[in-house]
């Protein structure tokens, strides 16, 4: 979603540097200070020193028990989603954050109870059965493997029961009071018609919230965030950790937009940006932001890499530890073969005299594909076929290009898409004061 003026609303982040506080300080008030309403002396002395990196990471809240346990079974979570890449350091500021979100999760829990909204633990089993059909296990494999790596089927079902609670309460307490007008939308519309061909971005997000206090606290958090992402770690799952909004469930993608959709500061970032690459951490009103666009395209406009195409792949390979050096007369004699190509009705038998194998693919976008190969395939005729593509451990391989079916012309977001993405940002603004009541009301021992 895009939120007027700050996109989404963040969350407090990892206590990441350490505070040692063994002496007296003097901080000059600034006019207007959000904490002139406290009336605080300028002069103070903090009394039994305290390291919230060294405290046990466990609390109660209202009642509710948050163990040990629960927060390294979530962390493993996060450490697969993230391939394993997370360095030790990370892991620690990774676990007071984990904490963090599983109390805010338990305050989400314990709302939609008070409010008498259940979530039966047959719609969550339901959840869980597709989670795990998307690895391709059976709901009793997932668990195994899921206790293999260190979390749990629990600790995932509880994650899963926190989010649909959390969506039931604001269906309740939120959305209703709730209003788009139909001006609005039409406005957008309207706007949508006169930029015709302008580009189109398709926009992931991590926003994370401050203070005038943390605000140097938490662009250093956000800095090592791009660093891991930089490094090799998972957008999608820093983004399902580290933000509270709507769009964490879908790892921070905000789907397609316009740049005139977003704040000034990342419209001007994302002007300047790739496909595929992460911007540094850009400062807005009340926290800051990290984008990574995921695409490109323009408004209204067919784009070609929306063409489907019909493929043939042939490829080789190599018995294990085969060097480059003995594998470069089979792989000219590959490429050979593939410049003879004329025509996919001759693949089968050009394939045979190199023993390489065939695999016919319909429906395949040129989006899909890895980048490198959407502007080959783009400019290659029927029946032609691609440079040779590959190494020696996965195999060489060439595409054939059997048939395209051009794209049609985009005809834009319908009214009831422009009205039901308004809505998710009010309802999300919305959501994020809830919370803010409900951190403030709750009582939570840290043990």
């Amino acid at each position: 979603m895009v939120a007027a003026g700050t996109l989404t609303a963040g969350i407090a982040l990892i206590a990441g540097s350490q505070m040692a506080i063994a002496q007296q300080q003097a901080v000059p008030r600034q006019p207007g200070n959000s904490a002139d309403a406290l009336d605080l002396p300028t002069d103070l002395q903090v009394f039994g020193p305290r390291d919230p990196a060294i405290r046990k990471a466990t609390a109660i809240v209202n009642g509710t028990i948050i163990t040990d346990t629960d927060v390294d079974q979530r962390l493993a979570l996060v450490i697969v989603a993230n391939g394993g890449q997370v360095p030790d350091a990370e892991r620690e500021r990774l676990r007071l954050q984990i904490l963090r979100n599983l109390i805010d999760e338990t305050l989400q829990i314990q709302e939609a109870a008070a409010q008498d909204l259940k979530v039966s633990a047959a719609e969550i089993d339901q959840t869980f059965n597709r989670l795990a059909s998307q690895f391709k296990r059976t709901p009793k494999d997932f668990a195994t493997y899921l206790t293999s790596v260190g979390s749990s089927a629990a600790s995932l079902k509880r994650q899963v029961e926190g989010e649909t609670a959390w969506r039931r309460v604001l269906g309740r307490k939120v959305e209703p009071f709730v209003n788009v007008g139909e001006e609005e939308v039409k406005a957008i519309m309207a706007r949508l018609n006169a930029s015709k061909g302008a580009q189109e971005y398709r926009i992931g997000e991590i926003y994370l919230s401050d203070t005038p206090a943390t605000a140097a606290q938490v662009r250093a958090n956000a800095d090592r965030i791009v660093e891991q992402v930089r490094q090799g770690g998972a957008f999608v799952a820093y983004a399902r950790q580290y933000s509270e909004a709507s769009t964490a469930a879908v790892g921070g993608d905000l789907g397609w937009v316009r740049l005139e959709q977003l704040p000034d500061e990342l419209a001007s970032a994302a002007r300047e940006m790739n496909a595929g690459q992460i911007s540094e951490p850009i400062q807005l009103a009340g926290g800051w932001s990290i984008l990574a666009v995921i695409d490109k395209r323009q408004v209204l406009t067919a784009d070609p890499r929306d063409s489907v195409l019909s493929l043939k792949q042939v490829s080789i390979t190599f018995p294990k530890g085969t060097s480059q050096t003995a594998a470069t007369g089979q792989v000219e004699r590959f490429a050979n073969m593939a410049r003879e190509i004329k025509g996919c009705g001759s693949v089968a038998d050009a394939a045979a005299k190199v023993g390489a194998e065939v695999v016919s693919s319909d429906g395949v976008a040129v989006r899909d594909l890895p980048a490198p190969l959407q502007d080959i395939m783009l400019k290659l005729n029927i029946g032609e076929s691609s440079p040779p593509f590959g190494t020696v451990e996965d195999g060489v391989r060439t595409l054939v290009l059997c048939g395209r079916d051009e794209p049609a012309a985009a005809s834009g977001p319908s009214f009831d898409q422009i009205y039901s993405q308004l809505e998710e940002e009010r309802v999300n603004r919305r959501a994020q004061r809830y919370l803010r009541d409900l951190r403030r009301d709750a009582v939570i021992d840290y043990r």
